[in-house]
């Protein structure tokens, strides 16, 4: 079952041992939620490190499994791959301050407030465009204009952009 950012998951901690259950790629992305190019890519970059068998294939065990849940719900939550990494990092190390979780949280959090903010901006100024367009048989149109730069009702469409770039910086 994918993990969705609506979705309350509760990953317990990995067990202390890992029971080795040697599971395939097909099995661990079952589990986890996640196809298997993007589990082969987390391996890549070094987010995990499955055991190889003699014959080379990955040989994934539970600590696996909980790893890539976690990274799929980091990554559904919009977390970057690098705070991915750094919040593995924490999650494994059972010395860890809640702070340094937190801050890493926090950054996030205002990263997300700053697009909403922005995004809300270019809703306000496709609105206005829409607004004074009339929408009819005639030619004109004043969102064309506005994403054109011409002069159509109170604000231009690169105006209005620039203006609300301006107050997210």
């Amino acid at each position: 079952m994918p993990v969705s950012p609506d979705t309350i998951a509760i990953i317990p901690s990995p067990p202390r041992r890992d029971r080795r259950r040697v599971m395939n790629i097909g099995d661990v992305a079952e589990a986890s939620g996640l196809p298997a190019k993007t589990i082969r890519y987390y391996e890549d970059i070094g987010l995990i490190r499955p055991a190889r068998g003699t014959n080379g294939y990955r040989n994934f065990g539970e600590t696996d499994v909980y790893k890539l849940t976690f990274l799929a719900r980091a990554r559904s939550l919009g977390f970057s791959i690098e705070e991915c990494r750094t919040l593995l990092s924490l999650y494994e190390d059972h010395g860890r301050a809640s702070a340094d979780v937190k801050a890493v949280a926090e950054d996030h959090l205002r990263r997300i407030d700053r697009k909403i903010a922005e995004l809300e901006g270019l809703r306000r100024t496709l609105g206005r465009l829409v607004e004074n367009c009339h929408g009819d048989d005639r030619p004109d149109c004043a969102i064309l204009d506005g994403l054109a730069g011409s002069k159509s009702g109170e604000m231009t469409a690169s105006s209005a952009l620039a203006s609300n770039h301006a107050e997210f910086e």
